[in-house]
């Protein structure tokens, strides 16, 4: 049986489920390649508009695979070039949700922030335990969450590698909700349904310019915005968009 599972809910959304229920999801070679393939051929497909990636109802993915670390070596982990794995849910063009039930732990935690959005369960944790193994996190866990919630929240959890609770890390900002724990997925979907409605190309453009201006200078940021803002006037739905707004229609758009 595959260990990612996608499935298509509706038009425009896929869902991607990470199934190792017997590891908590734990996150093997095999999982980071197909999760790998599956996002370079949901980025390639102009039907996709958002994408969710799960786990399962009591774990989201509770890290890294131990067993296939513990006695690598580093010319090894360096030739296994997870980096590029993880690359090709970055450069997924179109918005991420992560559904978030339970432990997102390590490589877990990780890949939840490779999300544009976390919609949290009222009883999922969130950590970089890597510490506690003798290691560091290795996929973001440093830099992606020290942009998310700052310098002094980041140190104390990859420090102590002491999880944080749903709630919290709402607080923190490392969450975009929290919701009970049996309407997790079914609230990710619904946000990504309400993404897929909107008009693709405007979609892509927020995401690509919000992603790339956060490291950039104000100015140069704000460049970017201007210009993608103007570039979406050449599109037909940004005609049809405010065109349906004045008839008191609604739009339909087509990603043109």
């Amino acid at each position: 049986m595959s260990e990612v599972l996608l499935e298509r809910p509706e038009d425009g959304v896929a869902v991607l489920r990470i199934n190792r229920p017997e590891a908590r999801n734990a996150l093997n070679m095999a999982v980071r390649t197909q999760l790998a393939d599956h996002f370079r051929a949901l980025a390639a497909d102009a039907g996709v508009r958002a994408v969710v990636i799960a786990g399962s109802e009591d774990c989201f993915a509770a890290g890294a695979d131990l067993g296939e670390m513990a006695d690598a070596g580093a010319i090894e982990m360096m030739q296994r070039n997870t980096h590029l794995l993880w690359q090709a849910i970055a450069d997924c063009p179109v918005p991420v949700i992560a559904a978030v039930n339970g432990y997102a732990l390590g490589g877990g935690c990780e890949l939840a922030m490779h999300a544009d959005m976390i919609v949290a369960g009222e009883g999922a944790r969130f950590g970089q335990p890597e510490i506690r193994v003798g290691i560091m996190p290795g996929a973001g866990g440093t830099q992606r969450l020290t942009r998310a919630v700052g310098k002094f929240k980041a140190m104390r959890m990859v420090l102590t590698g002491e999880p944080v609770p749903a709630r919290e890390a709402d607080a923190m900002g490392l969450v975009s909700e929290v919701v009970p724990d049996a309407d997790v997925l079914p609230r990710a979907i619904e946000l990504a349904r309400k993404v897929a409605r909107m008009p693709p190309l405007a979609v892509r453009q927020i995401k690509e310019v919000l992603l790339a201006g956060q490291d950039a200078p104000l100015s140069a940021a704000l460049l970017l915005e201007r210009k993608a803002f103007q570039l979406l006037f050449a599109s037909r739905d940004q005609k049809e968009g405010m065109h349906a707004f004045l008839e008191k229609r609604k739009p339909s758009y087509e990603g043109r």
